[in-house]
């Protein structure tokens, strides 16, 4: 059974990139994530645009981090998206994060 991000506060996610997904499968450290590209996230060549895919992967991986509880903070410092096609309107697209903790501290 899915669940819906659509019940979250407002808020924590960006309504306009982040409704519609689905959440596919929540564990300690791991979220993966479905949904269907809709019309306003296409961009002028009609498949989705390459900011709505970053800004996906980017709250999506701040889930993997929430979700193992940990008392640290922060933000995104590296990122890595690997565009390896166009998703067209109406493509399920999957997003899976994972949460590394660091061996060691810098």
């Amino acid at each position: 059974m899915a669940i819906t991000m659509d019940g979250l506060p407002e808020k924590f996610f960006e309504p306009f990139i982040m409704k519609g997904i689905q959440v596919d499968l929540l564990e300690p450290g791991r979220i993966v994530c479905s949904f269907k590209v809709p019309p306003r996230l296409l961009n002028g060549g009609n498949f989705m645009h390459g900011g709505a895919t970053a800004t996906l992967v980017n709250f999506i991986g701040s889930v993997a981090i929430l979700i193992v509880r940990t008392p640290s903070f922060g933000v995104s410092m590296e990122i890595n998206v690997s565009y390896l096609d166009s998703a067209y309107l109406g493509e399920e697209v999957e997003v899976e994060a994972k949460y590394l903790a660091l061996a060691s501290k810098l």
